[in-house]
């Protein structure tokens, strides 16, 4: 009797990944997840940010969590696009991608997020 439950186990998980199988290959080839939306940024809201620490992330995302697409160094400018929360969404100019450390192979992104303790609000010129 025991090897009777045994050979229905294994009979069992081996439907079960002939099953798996070919979702999780599907799932594979779009990605996992799926692709991201390409999402086109915001309109700069015409506030300018600086980073005022040596260097500073430029995350895909508004966390620690998300790929660094380019090390930002001190003194850069870049529009502000908008916030979440602490985060600071800025648009990354081609001349940052020559300037800064690239971290990732670009996809043309041109927008990233950084936290608002690496930055200061540039003031703009008075007339």
């Amino acid at each position: 009797m025991p090897t009777a439950i045994a050979r229905a186990r294994a009979c069992l998980c081996i439907i079960v990944l002939a099953l798996a199988l070919p979702c999780a290959a599907d799932a594979q080839q779009r990605g996992g997840q799926g692709q991201p939306a390409a999402a086109k940024a915001p309109p700069p809201t015409g506030e300018r940010v600086r980073v005022k620490v040596g260097h500073a992330n430029v995350h895909m995302g508004p966390t620690t969590v998300n790929e660094v697409l380019v090390l930002a160094p001190k003194g850069t400018v870049l529009p502000l696009l908008g916030r979440r929360g602490e985060w600071v969404h800025v648009g990354i100019s081609p001349a940052l991608r020559k300037t800064g450390m690239v971290m990732r192979w670009y996809k043309n992104e041109d927008n990233g997020w950084m936290h608002d303790s690496l930055l200061e609000i540039v003031q703009p010129a008075q007339p």
